[in-house]
């Protein structure tokens, strides 16, 4: 009985009485209560109700039915697992089925018998319950593609759908971002996240290998083809056939190589260095770049024709400074992981550190960030890092936005999110470094989007 108590089951009625009513019948749950949409919507905010029982006539119209179905709609916008059972006039069955076809989970004409209400309700929360375990299982069996990445920035997190999305196609994809970004980390997400994810995922930097091995770790050679080809050796293609290739550095790609790449992504069969054999390859390409590849087009070095046929999906990662919150997010989990590596024990970032790291322009971005960490966490000399061990300088002030209400709420979004950040996504801790209430805290991250 206990347990039941803590439920929340909201009741939505303006009738006095019959709220009273309700109450009292189904006493064994947290019973709240509303008599108008905006109220209802805060408790829904505040406690995510598995069920809701809902009123259609609502202030301030009760002999119209517009703002329950406005609260219905936007009740299951915000909590589409919330069940609403919505309760009608006597004549009203139109009004009910069409609440049902909204998403309503059942409804009652008025007068109803209160017993059945409550076996509804009570089937309610068990379809409620299964399908919760069902995600949960869903979720545990489920491989994440993206676990690597750390951010609660809004942009990364739009960035991370898309990822989502763009991973069960077999479109080649252009990552595009400054050194350290985490390209690489965002190909091997669209490789887990594909239908190709038993395959290999191979990863070759264009920039790395000289021009005159390049063609032979792409393509492969046949025994004989050049001095020292003892025997047939496949290319970096053909060893990722039924994977991922990521072609790293695709910028610097010598032109001879561009054409030949751009006949595979037409034709999708490979020839071997000093062979005549046309080898068929079904490959997934991901390529990435730091550099501009529509000026180097301009510039006559790189081909345009191969950038239409690698820009299918174009993926654009921000730089760390551009980041919101997610520097300070980093930091703690890389001194968690270097801590471990190192048998430091439980070491923790100080707040002047943390203020040091929030400063920082980091043009190296999230490589740069994970150096510093490691660097400090070996020569700390306790288990607090300070601003002197993570060695960093003040960033120059910020400019001012003369924009009054978007200069606050944007002054209120970062202020969230740096609070976030330095308490390690922890919502409660959050909540009192702001001086807010956990609840809201919830409301104010729903209001800008914050998840």
């Amino acid at each position: 009985m206990s347990a039941e108590k803590q439920r929340p089951l909201l009741i939505v009625e303006d009738d006095p009485a019959l709220q009273k009513q309700l109450r009292w019948a189904f006493d064994r749950y947290e019973s709240l209560t509303a008599d108008d949409r905006e109220s209802a919507l805060t408790l829904i905010r505040r406690y995510r109700p598995p069920v809701v029982t809902m009123d259609l006539g609502l202030p301030p119209d009760t002999d119209s039915v517009s703002e329950g179905f406005r609260l219905l709609e936007d009740t299951l916008s915000i909590a589409p697992e919330t069940k609403v059972i919505v309760l009608t006039g006597q004549n009203d069955r139109g009004n009910a089925l069409r609440a049902v076809a909204l998403g309503a989970y059942d409804f009652f004409a008025k007068p109803f018998e209160i017993d059945m209400l409550g076996l509804t309700i009570e089937r309610a929360y068990r379809l409620y319950d299964l399908q919760q375990e069902n995600l949960r299982l869903r979720l545990m069996h489920q491989p994440d593609a993206l676990a690597g990445l750390i951010t609660r920035d809004p942009e990364m997190l739009r960035l991370c759908r898309t990822v989502e999305k763009v991973a069960v196609s077999d479109a080649t994809v252009l990552i595009l971002g400054e050194s350290g970004t985490g390209k690489e980390l965002i190909a091997r997400g669209v490789h887990a996240a594909s239908p190709r994810r038993k395959g290999r995922f191979i990863a070759i930097n264009c920039a790395a290998i000289p021009d005159t091995l390049l063609e032979s770790e792409l393509f492969g050679y046949e025994r004989g083809a050049f001095t020292g080809a003892v025997k047939t050796t496949h290319g970096k293609i053909e060893t990722a056939n039924g994977g991922t290739l990521m072609l790293d550095e695709i910028g610097d790609l010598p032109l001879p190589l561009q054409a030949k790449l751009l006949r595979f992504l037409q034709e999708r069969v490979i020839e071997h260095i000093g062979g005549r054999q046309e080898i068929p390859v079904d490959v997934r390409i991901v390529c990435a770049t730091h550099q501009d590849l529509e000026a180097l087009i301009r510039e006559g070095k790189f081909r345009k024709d191969l950038y239409y046929r690698l820009a299918e999906i174009v993926v654009s990662l921000p730089p760390l400074r551009d980041r919101q919150g997610d520097a300070a997010l980093l930091a703690h989990a890389f001194v968690r992981r270097f801590a471990d590596e190192h048998k430091r024990g439980g070491m923790s970032l100080r707040e002047d550190a943390i203020r040091a790291i929030e400063k920082h322009s980091w043009p190296g971005n999230v490589r740069e960030l994970e150096n510093c960490v490691k660097r400090a966490v070996i020569m700390a000399d306790g288990n607090q890092i300070t601003q002197n061990d993570i060695g960093l300088e003040a960033a120059a002030p910020e400019e001012i936005v003369l924009d009054l209400r978007r200069a606050r709420e944007e002054a209120e979004k970062r202020v969230i999110i740096a609070a976030l950040g330095r308490a390690n996504g922890n919502v409660l801790r959050a909540a009192e470094t702001l001086g807010l209430s956990r609840p809201t805290l919830y409301d104010l991250m729903h209001r800008h989007g914050l998840k």
